[in-house]
């Protein structure tokens, strides 16, 4: 095989891979969804023991079959990427390996306790979730959003922090060992699931100064959890403002604002607009 035709078929290989802007590449995401969807409900009746029991044969081909269709999708992605070892060791390669190599472990490596229990290592079959990551745009958007207030909650989480040692430590005073509180890494835990508002009931404050102050930190949750919230949502706000911004376009017309690059006519007037793909200067 020449070498413009090996290129040639790679490139078509990664356009149907890697892209989904074509018909190929949307119907093989697609399809790959539905596998992945699929390989989950498997993982997750093969761990009910009666079901299990009872069609462990139907189970097991239904398993090898899912595994040999992801590890045929991983030797493609290393054939037709033009960086296979840093595919390979990026979090997506990492993920992909981990789709197939405990169902190949669990055949492999003998059911000795002393080393594994490869049920355990079965379990991680679940890391298949994560290659739907591959095909949704709003884990990019909501990654971004997280990479970009990532100090704003490195604070926010060291103001929490404070606060639990703190409350943590006048709990342990105020109630002592005779009340549950032996000890402050134990009213730390207290005032965790407190300002969370889990609050797990298996130690409770007994004097009416630990109920008041558990009190406020019952109040104190409502608004500390409401924070990173806030803040992932500010910053993916901004993104998709900055996004919409820098892909729209106006009327010459009528001045009307917000058309998208797509657009060839004014929503409002009718005008027809310039071409989003020349250039400005032309």
């Amino acid at each position: 095989m020449s070498e413009a035709k090996q290129a040639s078929w790679k490139s078509r290989l990664y356009a149907i891979i890697f892209e989904a802007d074509t018909r190929a590449g949307r119907l093989f995401d697609e399809a790959l969804i539905i596998a992945i969807l699929a390989s989950l409900v498997v993982v997750i009746l093969d761990s009910v023991e009666s079901i299990s029991r009872d069609h462990h044969d139907l189970l097991a081909v239904l398993e090898w079959t899912f595994t040999m269709l992801f590890t045929l999708e991983y030797i493609a992605r290393l054939l037709c990427t033009p960086r296979p070892l840093a595919y390979a060791l990026s979090f997506f390669g990492v993920i992909d390996l981990l789709a197939i190599l405990p169902t190949y472990l669990a055949l492999l490596m003998p059911e000795l306790h002393v080393l594994i229990d490869v049920r355990v290592l079965r379990l991680l079959r679940v890391f298949r979730i994560f290659k739907l990551t591959h095909f949704m745009a709003e884990y990019t958007h909501l990654g971004q959003a997280l990479a970009a207030s990532r100090r704003k909650i490195m604070v926010f989480l060291s103001v929490v922090l404070l606060l639990v040692l703190v409350m943590g430590t006048l709990m342990y005073v105020v109630e002592g060992p005779e009340n549950g509180f032996t000890s402050i890494p134990v009213a730390m835990y207290w005032a965790i699931t407190t300002v969370t508002t889990v609050g797990f009931g298996d130690i409770t404050p007994k004097t009416d100064l630990g109920r008041l102050l558990s009190s406020a930190m019952m109040l104190m949750g409502w608004g500390i959890l409401a924070v990173p919230t806030g803040i992932v949502t500010a910053e993916m706000v901004g993104h998709r403002g900055a996004e919409a911004s820098a892909n729209s376009r106006s009327c010459g017309q009528c001045l009307t604002e917000g058309l998208g690059p797509d657009d060839n006519y004014c929503r409002h007037c009718g005008a027809r607009l310039p071409d989003s793909r020349s250039g400005s200067g032309s």
